[in-house]
């Protein structure tokens, strides 16, 4: 089974199986996994499947590998402690949804999901399982082709009222009760950068409530997480956006002499067994500038990447080859790979396809005047550690003739093939988006000229 950062469910649905009897049959076979898959197949599954016993023992295997893959029993059938929680308060079916609930949302990604579906609803765009395969891929949760992952968690988490009417549609109050925080919360610590989560997940494993010196939670954050903070800076890139969150007070010692560290305290609000998992899910996820972009409809990202700031055209470019590479239905891999993947160096975007073939492209965006021969070079020589078949290089410039004649041997002497995009094509895909297509159809056909064979 390919690897899944959310869990498998298959047969372990509501609309397939009663909770609480399931509850008490992995009670009474505690410890005998085929008696237990043998009394769920009887159960649930007798039916099924044409009275074809095998297909029913494996709708029965199924339902018990999702009881293990969302925490309820172990490998061996035997309750965990999660299981053991929700077996005891199996009469009260309110507070038994719940419970599960909240077990998915911090623990099994669920917040992730929301947050997904939040951001897809906000952007305008359609929210299914096709759709929401991508956008969960944007923010660095993956689960296998052909997978209904998400389908099953909204199952559950509707039982608890979070999920209500339409399919995707969430009902904010119940999340914000099941969690015992406001739902908005995840929204906010999935803006904190990398050294500002690492801070305040060191603070919280600390399970210290008075004042501790920020200097010290730094360093352990540091030795912890591998990020490096600023000794200087520290107020003003990690401790002031965490006070203004309201996860920590700061306050600055003064009394003797020399520079003093701030000391930092938990408020209420920074509970660990809250926080600590919500930072989990999103330690891995998309750098978190680019989230008020990939929510924002096509048209206004390329309306920011004309920003006289360079630094907001620099994130709209990005967030627009996130767009493009959608439209091309390509499936998402990973960010601004760097050390040991890339030996180095940098490049932004990699996306993957299986249609008809494997094929992996590399996105390189270049918010400048003009791309030169080096760029293409440097985005080539990449191509052999990342086993990259494409290179798309999108620029708000030009392409220079350099560039473009160094692209054209490549591609006449390999398999590459080198898709460029210039200012031109997208003033054109501000006017259709959906002339994105037709740029790389001629870039194809461009390719295709070069590569032609002389039989």
């Amino acid at each position: 089974m390919a690897k899944s950062d959310l869990p498998f469910g298959s047969e372990f649905s509501p609309s397939q199986i009663d909770l609480v009897e399931l509850l008490e049959l992995a009670q009474a076979y505690a410890g005998d996994v085929r008696a237990l898959q043998a009394a769920i197949q009887t159960r649930f599954f007798a039916t099924h499947g044409a009275g074809s016993a095998k297909n029913q023992s494996t709708l029965a295997m199924n339902c018990r590998l999702g009881m293990n893959a969302y925490g309820l029993i172990d490998a061996d059938g035997q309750f965990t402690d999660f299981g053991r929680e929700l077996y005891t308060v199996r009469s009260d079916t309110t507070e038994l949804y719940e419970k599960l609930a909240r077990h998915i949302l911090l623990h099994l990604k669920g917040m992730s999901l929301i947050q997904c579906i939040r951001d897809m609803t906000a952007a305008g765009e359609m929210v299914n399982l096709t759709t929401l395969r991508d956008g969960l891929a944007e923010r660095g949760v993956h689960y296998p082709p052909g997978g209904k992952h998400p389908s099953m968690m909204r199952l559950w988490l509707a039982k608890a009222g979070i999920f209500v009417g339409e399919r995707w549609q969430i009902d904010e109050l119940r999340l914000s009760a099941v969690l015992r925080i406001d739902g908005a919360d995840f929204d906010v610590l999935s803006h904190l950068t990398r050294e500002q989560r690492a801070f305040l997940h060191a603070l919280a494993n600390t399970g210290i409530d008075t004042p501790q010196p920020a200097n010290e939670i730094a360093r352990l954050a540091a030795a912890t997480y591998g990020v490096k903070f600023p000794e200087k800076s520290l107020p003003k890139l990690v401790l002031n956006a965490l006070v203004d969150a309201g996860y920590i007070t700061a306050t600055k010692t003064t009394e003797g002499r020399g520079a003093k560290p701030f000391l930092v305290t938990p408020t209420a609000k920074l509970v660990e067994e809250v926080v600590a998992p919500l930072l989990d899910q999103i330690k891995d996820q998309t750098d978190p500038k680019l989230l008020d972009l990939l929510r924002k409809p096509l048209s206004a990202i390329l309306a920011e990447i004309n920003s006289t700031d360079r630094y907001v055209g620099g994130l709209a470019l990005e967030a627009l080859a996130f767009k493009l590479m959608r439209l091309l239905d390509m499936s998402f891999v990973a960010t601004r790979l760097r050390a040991q993947a890339t030996g180095g160096a940098e490049t932004d975007l990699i996306f993957e396809s299986a249609r008809l073939i494997y094929s992996r492209w590399q996105v390189q965006c270049k918010n400048s005047a003009r791309v030169a021969l080096d760029d293409v070079a440097k985005e080539v020589g990449l191509t052999h550690m990342l086993k990259s078949n494409v290179i798309v290089v999108v620029s708000t410039g030009s392409i220079g003739a350099e560039a473009r004649r160094y692209a054209n041997r490549v591609m006449a002497d390999s398999n590459l093939c080198i898709v460029m995009l210039d200012s031109g094509d997208l003033n054109a895909i501000l006017r259709n988006p959906t002339y994105v297509v037709d740029i790389f159809n001629r870039e194809a056909r461009h390719a295709m000229m070069l590569k032609r064979l002389e039989l």
